[in-house]
């Protein structure tokens, strides 16, 4: 069974070993962060500190975008588009990877406190009730200090989120025993 993570996709590209898990997964993306990925390769902002890791950075981001761009996943993302909260059909990067991606919608519940990529990742989380997947941790704080009731894992801890994370069930029960 695939392990499912909400991500930014930019993150996709910029963590190389989130492109080699030990078991198969499946990244939920919302759509808006797709639409990221253009400005940041074309933008004149480093996306990194270091200019070769930038440059090696913009060099993956290319290839998420080319991967998106291809005609099959295109038409099966925009089909997702045509209405709110539709998730498109598996876009397969491999045997091990596959992508989700989701017409999130922003939510004035959470839009006060959190910027709208922020807010589309969490509903994201919320809806399906998967975990977030997070390298800032500004958001990881700003989420437990909200009390949304959705498991995050940091970037560095992965491979403990694949292999030993909080399984589906278990994180519902979590989300079921929030709501009393």
């Amino acid at each position: 069974m695939r392990r499912r993570f909400v991500i930014e996709a930019v993150l996709v590209a910029t963590y190389g070993h989130l492109l080699v898990p030990s078991r198969p997964i499946e990244y939920v993306v919302p759509y808006s962060s797709i639409a990221e990925l253009y400005e940041m390769r074309d933008g004149v902002d480093p996306v990194m500190d270091d200019p070769d890791d930038d440059g090696h950075v913009k060099l993956k981001i290319n290839e998420l975008i080319t991967f998106f761009e291809d005609s099959l996943n295109r038409k099966k993302i925009e089909k997702a588009m045509q209405v709110p909260w539709r998730e498109s059909s598996p876009l397969l990067l491999n045997e091990t990877i596959q992508f989700t991606v989701v017409h999130a919608v922003d939510n004035a519940h959470y839009g006060e406190m959190f910027d709208p990529i922020e807010t589309e990742l969490l509903l994201t989380g919320l809806k399906l009730g998967i975990p977030l997947l997070s390298d800032q941790f500004e958001f990881q704080d700003k989420l437990i200090e909200a009390e949304v009731p959705v498991q995050v894992y940091d970037i560095e801890d992965f491979e403990f989120a694949v292999e030993e994370g909080i399984s589906t069930s278990e994180l519902e029960q979590f989300n079921e025993s929030d709501r009393f």
